[in-house]
């Protein structure tokens, strides 16, 4: 394996993991669990065994704007419950910080009932952050204190993310930093990053480097087909893949597309209404995950690809939208299934054999079509998104296999890949600014 190509896949397991939930209340759990570890870790006194069970904690979380838009609505997983406090108050009682997105992986009815007691008890405050950070999570924890504390003991901490989902910045106990990873002034703007990648390398790579340093790739399908399934079995959300997959005869008809985004929306609607099964997720997004992968793996599945061919096309689809994604910053006013659903354009197209020119047709096809929808916050209805940027995807699959390509004289479609993918970053990062303000004043009005 070169230098270059162990970088390359350093950045897919930076941005390709598994994530138990939506991943901005996830975000606020990781953050709530860290913070009571450190109390636990600094008042054994007060912190026996099981302690977390009965603790009268209070929580007081501090968030973006963008944190608060995608963790309105969403469903928590395990609880029927939505929103950032139950979240919160999971964090709490249950977390585990060292499992990342998977902060809540030991949730049990015991852990639900005691959180939903502190949320009830009003003792979980979410308040919105006097920050310019598209992502930022500040929890502080206290608890009261107990009466068998031998000294006068004022346990309280608080922990901060910044930027990702996953990425603890500052820690503090009793009013003591005990962790900081970068000063404010040293941390330049990192909402959006470059990666060095272009599509021609990413094309480059997928194609050429060796099997077996990409085979773990293929996690994607073992989770984000169960989550699939678990979707079109259950009663989730608004059961939007279930409609698409159970009126094939009437509307859809049992062609490609209609499978591609019955499967799709039907793993958005489990995880966006609480579904405890983890998807593996993309630039910090369980749904940019799954629909970066899902219609790939559809083809698959419908047409009998190998393990080989499917996870370079995985590989493929997986690094375009990181790319594209690296251009927008992790949270914007632009839904992330355009992105995402580029990904699997160019997967697509890989698997039914198309040439790196058409790749780029379909990333151009893609930017020309749907850019410009807006994220109003994660809720069950982005399964409707989803299976629109399915449907968009395959469209633009099929006319760039057709070489037919959005031209340069159209919109924001430039001939160089590079600079349509630019253009396409600058509009839903900097552009659509005041369009994500509105959006969250309206949320928040209503």
């Amino acid at each position: 394996m070169t230098p270059r190509e162990s970088e390359i896949i350093a950045l897919i397991h930076q941005e390709v993991k598994p994530a138990l939930g939506c991943t901005e209340p996830i975000a606020v759990a990781l953050a709530v669990a860290k913070a009571v570890e450190i109390i636990t870790e600094n008042c054994p006194c007060l912190c026996p065994e099981g302690w977390r069970l009965r603790a009268a904690f209070h929580i007081d979380v501090s968030v973006s704007g963008n944190i608060l838009k995608n963790g309105m609505g969403v469903g928590i997983p395990g609880t029927g419950m939505v929103g950032l406090p139950i979240a919160a108050a999971l964090g709490a009682v249950c977390g585990d910080s060292s499992l990342g997105l998977e902060v809540l992986g030991k949730l049990s009815p015991m852990a639900v009932s005691c959180a939903r007691e502190l949320v009830d008890n009003h003792l979980v405050r979410i308040s919105v952050a006097d920050t310019d950070r598209l992502l930022y999570v500040k929890a502080t924890v206290s608890v009261d204190g107990r009466a068998e504390a031998s000294a006068e003991v004022d346990p309280h901490a608080y922990a901060i993310i910044e930027d990702d989902h996953d990425r603890i910045v500052e820690t503090s106990f009793a009013d003591k930093i005990l962790m900081s990873s970068e000063s404010g002034a040293a941390a330049a703007e990192r909402s959006t990053r470059d990666y060095g990648l272009t599509v021609k390398e990413i094309w480059e790579f997928a194609n050429t480097v060796a099997f077996e340093d990409i085979a773990f790739i293929l996690d994607d399908r073992t989770l984000n087909l169960a989550l699939a399934r678990e979707g079109l079995d259950g009663q989730y959300g608004l059961k939007v893949g279930r409609a698409i997959r159970e009126n094939q005869a009437e509307v859809f008809g049992d062609d490609f597309l209609s499978y591609a985004m019955g499967m799709t929306a039907a793993a958005s609607d489990a995880r966006m209404a609480g579904c405890t099964l983890p998807a593996m997720s993309n630039s910090g997004s369980g749904n940019q995950g799954i629909t970066v992968s899902m219609p790939v793996i559809a083809y698959s599945l419908k047409y009998g690809i190998d393990d080989e061919r499917l996870a370079r096309a995985l590989i493929l689809s997986n690094l375009v939208a990181i790319h594209i994604k690296s251009f927008l910053g992790k949270l914007s006013a632009l839904c992330g299934c355009v992105v995402a659903s580029t990904g699997s354009a160019c997967g697509i197209v890989y698997l039914q054999g198309g040439t790196y020119e058409q790749v780029c047709y379909a990333i151009k096809n893609m930017t020309g079509n749907i850019t410009g929808m807006v994220c109003d916050g994660a809720k069950v209805g982005c399964a409707m998104k989803v299976a629109s940027g399915v449907s968009c995807a395959v469209q633009s699959a099929v006319l760039a296999m057709r070489g037919t390509c959005i031209p340069s004289t159209d919109g924001i479609i430039e001939d160089d890949i590079e600079k349509t993918i630019r253009n396409l970053g600058a509009i839903g990062s900097v552009g659509m600014k005041a369009t994500d303000k509105m959006i969250l004043d309206i949320m928040l009005c209503k």
